[in-house]
C-alpha cells in the first residue's frame, strides 16, 4: 500500500486570499466527507493498495473538515463532551495564542457560532472510534472458537496487520492529531487520544480484553510445552508480549515518556500471571527431580534451566522481565533447596570435585547471603583436613621439619587452587582459607605433643635452615627462591613470629660463622621477604649480621697483610657485634693451645690499635680449625672444633692421658670435656678401656686409625649443648616477651593518665 505521511500545516498556498476566505466561510458537513473517509479507512485496514492522489484526497477531506466553520451537530457533540460530572457548567476554555498577523477568534466566539477558522474534530473523532469497533468486532468473531496455538497464530497475524494499518491511518489524520487532539489534551480531557492510540485502545477493548484469559492461558500452555522439551513457534508468544507492551502506550499519553507507566499494562495482564505460573512449575519440577536424582545432577539441571530462562526472556519477553524472572526461578530452584546444597557441599569438598563445586558456588551466590554458610563449611573443612594431615605426617614424639612443612603446604596449595578455580577467587573464601590455616598451623598434633604452640615456628625455622645450608637438595637459585616463598606462606599464618625470629637468627648465625650458607643471595632474599612481611625492626639484627661478616673479611685481610713474615698459622677472624648476634657474651674457661696463643695476642693488639676503646671477647665454643695428622698410616686433615683441637694436641706430648690430665691442660668443664671425648672416641681417633669414661680413665691415641676420606669433619654438635641451647632460646623468648608486655602496659597507663608519673 502506498502511503504518504504529510507534514503540511493545512494552509492554502498561493496569493489568492479570497480563495482561502471562501473555503473558511464554507460549511463542510461531516456526512459529506465521511462517505469517502469510511471507504478509505476500510481500504487501509483491508490492506488494499492505495495511490498517492487517493491518499492525499483523504488527507484533504480531514483538513477541510477540521478547518471549516462550526457545524451544529458537531457543536452539540463538542459541548456535551465538555460538561463536568458535577454539574451543567461547561469547563472554562483557555484563550488561544495569536499566530500570524491577523486576529484569531477566541474559543468562546467559536463556541457561539461566530464566523472564523477553527479546528473541529469531535464528530469525525467519534466516527473513527465507532468504525474501529465495527472492524475489530469482525476480527474478534473470527477468533471466538480458536484455542491454544491457533488463537495465538490468529492474534499475532491480525495484530501485525492492524498495527501497520493504524500507523498509516495515524499519518492520514495528522492534522486532526496536531491541532484538535492536541488542544483537547492540553485542556485536560483524558478521554481524547491521538488516532494511533485510539486504535490501540479499540484493539484492547474490542479484541484483547474479551479474550484475555483465553490468550494468556494459551501463552502459558505454549511456554510449558517448551519447558517440557517440545518444539514451539516462539513468534506466537513474542507477538502477544510485544502487543501488550505497545498497548501500554495508549493507557496514559500524558506519561508517554515514562517506561514504568508504559509497561504497566504488560505487567498487570501478563507478567504477574507468567511469574506465578513459572514459580509453580519449577517448585514442582525441583521437588520431583531431587526425589529421584542426586544433588550433583540437580545442580547441572538448575544451571541448564537458568540458561534456558535467560534465553527465553531474550526471545519473547520484554527485557524488563529479566531480573524478576531470574529471581523467581532462583527462588524455586535454589533458595528453597539450600539445605540440600549445603549438605552436598561437604561431600564435594571431601572428594574435591572442582567442576561441581564451581557450579554449586555459582548457583548459591545468586541468593543473597547464600555463600555465608558455604564459607563456614569451607573453613571448618580446611581445619579438619589440616589437623589430619599434620597428625598423619608427624606421629607423637616425631616432628621432622621437612615433613611437617610439606604436609601444611599440601593442604594450603590444594584449597588455594580450589578457591581460584571453583570459587572465582572470592575474597571472603580467601579470608576463610587464611583463618582456617592459621588455626591448624598453630594448634595441631605437633604442637600438642610439645605442649606449646611455639613448636610450629621452631620447625619452620629449622626447615629454612635445611634449605639454606650447604648440601641442600635444591641446587638451582630459582628453585630455592620458590621454596622460600612457600615457607613465607606458612610464616604469615604463624602467631608466635618472635619464636621464629629467635630460632632463625641463631641458625643464621651458625651458618654465617661456620660458612655453611648455600648462597648469600638466597640468605639476603629470605631476609628481604621477612622484612616485607614484618617490617625493618624484625630483621634489623639479621641484616647487621651480614654487615659484620663483610667487615670481618676486610679486617682479616688487613691483619694478614700486617703480619706477613711473622710465621703464624693461617687464621681468619670474625668480629661480631655483641648486640646483634645470638651468642653468649662470655665463654666458659678454656686454655688456648700454645700453637694458637701467638696469633691471638697479635690479633688482639692489632684490633686494639685500630679501634681504641673496644674490647674483644673470644667465643671459643663457636671457633673451629683444621688439624693435619702425621701419626697415622695416611695423612688426614681433621676439621674440628677448638675444644677438640685442644684435646688432640695434648697427644703430641704423650700417646696416653687420663681424663683429669686433659682437663688440667685444657681447663674445660667436666661435662663439656666428656662430650668432646665422647665424639673423639666415637670417631675412633681415641680409645678407652672403660665403656663409661671417668676422670681417672686413661685415654689413648689410636694409631691404627683408617678412613676412606682424607678430609674428615669431626665437628658435630653435642647433644647436651643442643638441648641447653634449645632451652636457653625459649627462656630468652619469654624474657623478651615480658619486657614487651611491660612496655605496652606502661604506654597504656600513660595514655589513660590514671597514675602519677612517679608511681608509673
Amino acid at each position: 500500500m502506498s502511503k504518504m505521511n504529510s507534514r503540511r500545516s493545512g494552509n492554502f498556498s498561493g496569493g489568492d486570499s479570497r480563495a482561502a476566505s471562501e473555503h473558511l466561510s464554507r460549511k463542510v458537513p461531516l456526512d459529506e466527507v465521511w462517505v469517502e473517509l469510511n471507504e478509505g479507512i476500510r481500504q487501509i485496514f483491508s490492506h488494499r493498495s492505495m495511490s498517492k492522489p487517493r491518499y492525499m484526497k483523504l488527507y484533504t477531506h480531514v483538513y477541510n473538515y477540521c478547518t471549516s466553520l462550526n457545524q451544529t451537530p458537531d457543536m452539540d457533540l463538542t459541548q456535551s463532551a465538555r460538561f463536568s460530572a458535577r454539574g451543567s457548567q461547561p469547563r472554562r476554555a483557555r484563550p488561544q495564542r495569536q499566530r500570524g498577523g491577523g486576529p484569531q477568534p477566541t474559543r468562546s466566539g467559536n463556541r457561539s457560532g461566530n464566523s472564523g477558522p477553527h479546528a473541529l474534530g469531535i464528530g469525525l473523532y467519534r466516527k473513527v472510534e465507532e468504525l474501529f469497533k465495527v472492524l475489530l468486532g469482525g476480527v474478534a468473531e473470527e477468533a471466538r472458537d480458536l484455542r491454544d496455538a491457533s488463537i495465538l497464530d490468529h492474534y499475532s497475524q491480525e495484530w501485525e496487520r492492524y498495527q501497520f494499518s493504524c500507523r498509516v491511518l495515524h499519518g492520514l489524520f495528522a492534522y486532526l492529531n496536531r491541532h484538535w487532539v492536541k488542544r483537547e489534551c492540553d485542556e485536560g480531557h483524558l478521554n481524547i487520544h491521538e488516532i494511533y492510540s485510539l486504535a490501540l485502545l479499540a484493539w484492547q477493548k474490542n479484541y484483547f480484553e474479551p479474550m484475555r484469559e483465553k490468550i494468556i492461558n494459551a501463552v502459558l500452555s505454549l511456554v510449558k510445552k517448551e519447558r517440557d522439551g517440545q518444539p514451539i513457534n516462539t513468534r506466537y508468544i513474542s507477538g502477544v508480549t510485544r502487543s501488550l507492551v505497545e498497548l501500554g502506550v495508549c493507557s496514559d499519553p500524558i506519561s508517554a515518556d515514562s517506561r514504568g507507566r508504559l509497561l504497566e499494562y504488560y505487567k498487570t495482564t501478563f507478567e504477574q500471571v507468567f511469574f506465578e505460573d513459572t514459580a509453580t512449575y519449577y517448585a514442582t519440577e525441583s521437588t520431583n527431580f531431587l526425589r529421584n536424582n542426586s544433588v550433583a545432577e540437580y545442580l547441572r539441571k538448575v544451571d541448564q534451566r537458568l540458561t534456558e530462562e535467560t534465553r527465553r526472556c531474550e526471545v519473547y519477553l520484554h527485557e524488563s522481565s529479566q531480573a524478576e524472572l531470574a529471581f523467581k526461578v532462583e527462588a524455586a530452584l535454589i533458595s528453597n533447596h539450600l539445605p540440600s546444597f549445603f549438605a552436598e557441599f561437604k561431600n564435594l569438598l571431601q572428594n574435591l570435585l572442582v567442576d561441581d563445586l564451581a557450579r554449586l558456588y555459582t548457583l548459591v551466590a545468586r541468593v543473597e547471603g547464600g555463600t555465608d554458610e558455604l564459607r563456614s563449611i569451607f573453613e571448618a573443612h580446611i581445619q579438619e583436613e589440616g589437623q589430619l594431615a599434620v597428625a598423619n605426617a608427624c606421629p607423637p614424639g616425631t616432628a621432622d621439619p621437612e615433613v611437617y612443612v610439606k604436609s601444611i603446604l599440601r593442604v594450603h596449595t590444594c584449597f588455594s587452587s580450589l578457591v581460584e578455580s571453583s570459587f572465582n577467587n572470592n575474597t571472603t573464601f580467601k579470608e576463610a582459607l587464611a583463618k582456617a590455616c592459621g588455626v591448624f598451623v598453630n594448634r595441631n598434633a605437633a604442637t600438642e605433643s610439645a605442649n606449646t604452640s611455639a613448636k610450629s615456628p621452631e620447625l619452620l625455622a629449622r626447615y629454612c635452615d635445611s634449605l639454606l645450608k650447604k648440601g641442600s637438595r635444591l641446587s638451582e637459585e630459582n628453585e630455592l627462591d620458590a621454596e622460600l616463598s612457600q615457607v613465607m606462606v606458612i610464616f604469615n599464618f604463624i602467631e608466635d613470629k618472635d619464636v621464629f625470629q629467635r630460632f632463625y637468627s641463631k641458625m643464621l648465625a651458625k651458618r654465617l660463622v661456620q660458612h655453611l650458607s648455600a648462597s648469600d643471595d638466597a640468605e639476603a632474599g629470605m631476609i628481604s621477604k621477612l622484612k616485607t612481611s614484618c617490617g625493618f625492626e624484625y630483621t634489623s639484627k639479621l641484616q647487621r649480621m651480614f654487615q659484620d661478616i663483610g667487615v670481618s673479611k676486610d679486617l682479616t685481610d688487613e691483619f694478614k697483610a700486617s703480619a706477613q713474615g711473622v710465621g703464624i698459622v693461617d687464621f681468619t677472624i670474625q668480629v661480631l657485634s655483641s648486640g646483634s648476634w645470638p651468642f653468649p657474651s662470655a665463654s666458659s674457661d678454656f686454655a688456648l693451645p700454645a700453637e694458637l696463643e701467638l696469633v691471638q695476642s697479635r690479633l688482639t693488639a692489632f684490633y686494639s690499635n685500630k679501634h681504641n676503646g673496644r674490647k674483644l671477647t673470644w667465643l671459643y665454643g663457636m671457633s673451629k680449625g683444621e688439624l693435619v695428622t702425621t701419626c697415622f698410616k695416611n695423612k688426614y686433615i681433621l676439621q674440628a672444633s677448638t675444644y677438640q683441637i685442644a684435646v688432640l694436641l695434648q697427644f703430641n706430648d704423650s700417646q696416653e692421658h687420663t681424663v683429669r690430665q686433659l682437663q688440667t691442660a685444657t681447663l674445660l668443664k667436666e661435662d663439656i670435656l666428656m662430650q668432646v671425648l665422647g665424639i673423639l672416641l666415637k670417631c675412633k681417633l681415641l680409645t678407652c678401656p672403660d665403656d663409661s669414661p671417668s676422670m681417672d680413665s686413661v685415654v689413648s691415641l689410636f694409631l691404627g686409625y683408617r678412613n676412606k676420606k682424607l678430609r674428615i669433619n669431626i665437628n658435630v654438635p653435642m647433644k647436651t649443648e643442643a638441648k641447653l641451647e634449645h632451652d636457653a632460646t625459649h627462656k630468652h623468648i619469654e624474657e623478651d616477651r615480658k619486657l614487651l608486655i611491660q612496655a605496652a602496659v606502661v604506654r597504656i597507663m600513660k595514655m589513660r593518665k590514671t597514675l602519677s608519673h612517679q608511681q608509673l
